[in-house]
């Protein structure tokens, strides 16, 4: 997980970005009437994740902005009223995280569809806008759980645990060279440079 800003950013676009796509598949298959035909969902063709490709290359900023609005934070202060950190195990203090993170950027981002894509570009009334709202909320909420626990979530962790875990051998790699010349040792016969396979070995096992 990130440990500074700059990886708290990375990792909030990976988030943005897998959320917003899959959100994306979800909506356009329901505009194209997929889920409506016999057979539902599995009548979906290519074009729908084309056509998903294209809204969420902008809507993902919406996604960003607005969780680093109010989105994280409203969703932590909330699930630290529901956990107990002597009680519970990272993985349940991270999945109710995760579940109340839901319940503030879907509302957001649900009203944030109704308002670009019925009333601006739809050209649907304003005045039907909460009840436009309500009816984006119910349909989006199971779908932005859903793939937020299973799909967006893991799938982020896994890219930024395995970028950051090669960004950080190579610095080893710069700081121990550095260190061997220093020394009077070339990279090669300094002795941290000697026990560098056993640490990766050990860094792949936790893997």
């Amino acid at each position: 997980m990130p440990k500074n800003r700059a990886q708290g950013v990375i990792f909030g676009i990976l988030m943005s970005i897998t959320m917003a796509y899959g959100m994306e598949v979800y909506n356009v298959a329901w505009k194209m009437g997929i889920p409506t035909m016999p057979g539902g969902f599995s009548n979906m063709t290519n074009d729908v994740f084309l056509c998903a490709l294209f809204e969420a290359a902008y809507m993902w900023l919406f996604v960003f902005i607005f969780s680093n609005l109010w989105g994280t934070r409203g969703g932590a202060a909330l699930a630290e009223k529901l956990v107990d950190p002597k009680r519970d195990s990272a993985f349940v203090q991270g999945t109710i995280r995760s579940c109340c993170t839901v319940l503030i950027m879907c509302p957001t981002m649900s009203l944030v569809a109704s308002i670009l894509f019925n009333v601006i570009l739809g050209g649907m009334p304003v005045a039907q806008l909460p009840a436009i709202w309500v009816g984006t909320l119910i349909k989006n909420f199971p779908m932005a759980l859903l793939w937020n626990l299973f799909a967006a979530g893991p799938v982020s962790r896994l890219v930024f645990g395995k970028f950051f875990s090669r960004v950080g051998m190579k610095e080893q790699q710069v700081s121990e060279g550095a260190a061997g010349r220093r020394g009077g040792l070339s990279p090669e016969l300094s002795p941290a440079r000697s026990g560098m396979a056993a640490d990766f070995a050990e860094a792949d096992s936790r893997e």
